[in-house]
């Protein structure tokens, strides 16, 4: 069985063996507005040299840090909490408010929880509770801990106080730390720092082959940025705001439009709950019934190349997998830090919708979040410093989107220079070379940059590039002979199903020596705006660099069956063959589901597919796969001259 030391409970506030330096501050903390600001503040002390532990409680608006008084002070914890921003240390409080002296700690098993909302609603029923220290209910794992002054208040009164009306009921004490065995701090067979795709499929791997696993994990909640604040949040929404826009615009005549009833805090409830649970099913489900597998939460330093630590206990693997993810990289900006900015990370759980907002960047983060707010209702204003949005793509792909949001009213500015970010009252102000742009909220989608700064990567004397990328080789093999990286912290192509596929592959290359290596031959991909673009191998330009001789097919859309029946023909489907082979080299579609056809293109491109047998191959009639038989045909016919079918 998995054994979890402190997934989802507080960080120890006790000083044991090997800790006896170690003081400790308790600070109230001012402009928190929810969970995850106390999640950022936590992240952000974490990663100074020498603090040990912080535990940030939002409704209780305080804060507990643990730390080496040698290598930071307390000036240097509450000046970093001051300089985030919208957060500020009100005053230090006596020790006392973290029930030193006599505590107790104690994990009960909860029934009746169906979503995160409930475990924060049992939390808010202690809120006042004179002897409560801290309390951390999880509805992913159906418990609650909560540490106490057994002078001020019971067990028993805890127990009372969760069971005291609707259907949440405390089912068992869990005895002793939990019932969950504490991590060995002898060596593991693999230590995997971090805790989305990559480490989970790492971790899988590693137990098939029977392997001692340790997951060390902080920052993101199991899962990492995908199901938490990535993928599945963004793409649930993106739907909720594609359900608005075409109830509004039925380009059917016999489907009069309509204003459909909208709640927006209920959509973010709703995406909450869909984020808990596939947490609950494709994570911690898949690893509970697992053997050897020890996931521990805490930031991770490497001391030496073969040893990590943990609060302050040390750890030994045998080999090694980073996959520490990455993270916002916001840029540095005169008065953004003062204004205060969302991140893809803190804007999925802003439960009252922005009025008007601003979004720094034109990559596919920025332009699936700027047109799925700006359905909702939100006025939406890109800026972004390069020519044109999506600027890794040809022009004739990204013009064609820029032209769809602009008809939407989605305003894109390009060529911006921003010089500063200022408030007017509640308003946040940004000035550029374009002039003054003023809204209410701020995104910050600059891109992104890997999660290796915190971890002392250069104790372990692994090399990264000029990005803080961490260099691999095609077996995901570092410099270092027995650490490995995957994902997005490394310099690989930063998709999901990559960093899986990566994970994996180190481990067999680790403990097996198999020589596997991952193959981006034809890689799919997809931004989900509407329409859609996707894409799989080369474009012209990385044709031309190639030195691959091509020739180009664009189908429109207008050509298309399938979306001339939904009267919907916006964009084109665009093929790109080697012109002395006839092989099928690269494809790039912008079209409504048009990521449905990636894997199509990339499929073929794979099987060495030319583009006379994929102009030969059956597809079937009214389907939009369709669309790519006739871009296929176009190479040497005019498709608007042939009959339906016609080959």
């Amino acid at each position: 069985m998995v054994k979890i030391r402190n997934m989802f409970t507080p960080k120890s506030n006790k000083i044991g063996e090997g800790q006896k330096s170690l003081s400790e501050v308790v600070l109230e903390i001012e402009g928190m507005t929810c969970d995850h600001c106390a999640t950022g503040i936590e992240k952000k002390v974490g990663h100074l040299v020498g603090t040990a532990s912080q535990k940030v409680n939002y409704p209780e608006g305080k804060g507990i840090f643990s730390y080496d008084p040698e290598k930071v002070s307390k000036k240097e914890i509450i000046d970093t909490i001051n300089g985030m921003g919208n957060y500020s240390v009100k005053k230090e409080l006596p020790a006392s408010s973290n029930g030193q002296g006599t505590e107790e700690e104690v994990t009960f098993s909860i029934s009746g929880m169906t979503c995160d909302h409930c475990a924060t609603s049992i939390e808010k029923r202690f809120e006042g509770h004179e002897g409560l220290i801290s309390k951390s209910v999880s509805y992913a794992d159906e418990k609650g801990t909560f540490i106490f002054n057994p002078d001020k208040i019971s067990r028993q009164e805890i127990i009372e106080t969760i069971n005291k009306e609707g259907n949440y009921k405390v089912q068992k004490e869990i005895g002793g730390n939990g019932n969950l065995e504490r991590a060995d701090p002898g060596q593991h067979d693999l230590i995997i720092i971090g805790g989305g795709s990559a480490a989970f499929s790492a971790a899988t791997t590693a137990n098939e082959l029977g392997l001692t696993v340790l997951m060390v994990n902080a920052g993101l909640d199991i899962g990492g940025t995908c199901v938490n604040v990535g993928c599945v949040p963004s793409k649930h929404l993106i739907r909720a705001a594609e359900q608005v826009h075409r109830a509004q615009h039925s380009p059917f005549n016999g489907v009069s439009g309509a204003n459909p009833t909208f709640d927006f805090k209920a959509t973010i409830q709703q995406k909450k709950e869909l984020v808990a649970a596939l947490q609950k099913k494709k994570y911690l489900g898949v690893v509970g019934d697992l053997d050897n597998i020890t996931i521990l939460e805490g930031w991770a330093r490497f001391v030496d190349a073969h040893t990590i630590e943990v609060d302050g206990k040390p750890y030994k693997g045998m080999k090694y997998l980073l996959a520490t993810g990455a993270t916002t990289n916001v840029p540095d900006l005169p008065g953004l830090e003062d204004v205060g900015y969302l991140t893809n990370e803190t804007l999925f759980d802003l439960e009252e919708q922005p009025e008007h907002l601003i979004v720094l960047g034109a990559g596919y983060i920025a332009l699936e979040i700027a047109q799925a707010y700006h359905r909702f209702g939100t006025k939406v204003t890109m800026l972004h410093r390069s020519e044109r949005i999506l600027r890794t793509q040809a022009a004739d792909i990204t013009d064609d989107l820029t032209s769809h949001f602009t008809e939407e009213g989605i305003e894109v500015h390009t060529n911006v220079s921003i010089q500063k970010f200022e408030k007017n009252g509640d308003a946040i102000v940004a000035h550029t070379n374009e002039g003054t742009f003023e809204a209410s909220h701020v995104l910050v989608a600059t891109g992104t940059r890997p999660n290796t700064s915190g971890l002392a990567i250069e104790n372990a004397g692994v090399n990264l590039n000029k990005t803080g990328h961490i260099l691999v080789n095609t077996k995901q093999e570092t410099n270092v002979g027995h650490i490995y990286a995957a994902g997005d912290c490394t310099d690989t192509p930063a998709f999901v199903y990559t960093a899986a596929k990566e994970g994996k592959v180190a481990v067999l290359n680790a403990f097996q020596s198999t020589g596997d290596m991952v193959d981006y031959t034809g890689l799919p991909w997809v931004v989900f705006t509407d329409p859609q673009i996707a894409g799989a191998g080369l474009d012209e330009k990385e044709a031309e660099e190639a030195g691959i001789p091509y020739e180009t097919s664009v189908m429109p859309l207008t050509e298309v069956p399938r979306a001339q029946a939904a009267l919907d023909t916006r964009g084109v489907i665009k093929l790109i063959r080697n012109s002395e082979t006839d092989k099928l080299i690269g494809g790039r579609i912008i079209a409504p589901e048009g990521g449905e056809l990636a894997m199509q293109v990339s499929l073929a491109i794979k099987a060495g597919m030319t583009i006379q047998e994929l102009a030969d191959a059956f597809h079937p009639y009214l389907t939009l796969s369709e669309g790519v038989k006739l871009a296929a045909i176009t190479f040497n016919k005019d498709v608007s001259e042939l009959s339906c079918c016609a080959s």
